[in-house]
């Protein structure tokens, strides 16, 4: 992905706003959408690149993710699925040469 796809994708991540549901997951959830969003933001105002600190930071939240996404119901689903999407987009752009 490149610069105006992340921005995209945070920018429809961004208007969806909170999802409704119950999990006993909420805060690491919340957590979890917290750490990506700031990632993003940091990469959009203007970082050319991701630091590797931030990669190992976001490659963590993405396997955090696998294992939850599994226990969301429909209604929070794509919410998170989304922020995953967004996370990897980020990895993938901080490996890059």
């Amino acid at each position: 992905m490149n610069h105006p796809s992340i921005a995209s994708l945070w920018e429809e991540h961004s208007r969806e706003g909170w999802p409704h549901f119950s999990s006993p997951n909420e805060g690491q959830l919340m957590t979890l959408d917290t750490v990506i969003g700031g990632c993003a933001v940091f990469y959009l105002d203007g970082q050319a690149q991701m630091d590797s600190q931030r990669i190992a930071i976001l490659q963590d939240c993405v396997a955090d993710l696998d294992g939850l996404l599994e226990d969301l119901s429909d209604d929070s689903l794509g919410y998170f699925q989304r922020l995953r999407r967004l996370a990897t987009a980020l990895v993938e752009l901080g490996q890059q040469p």
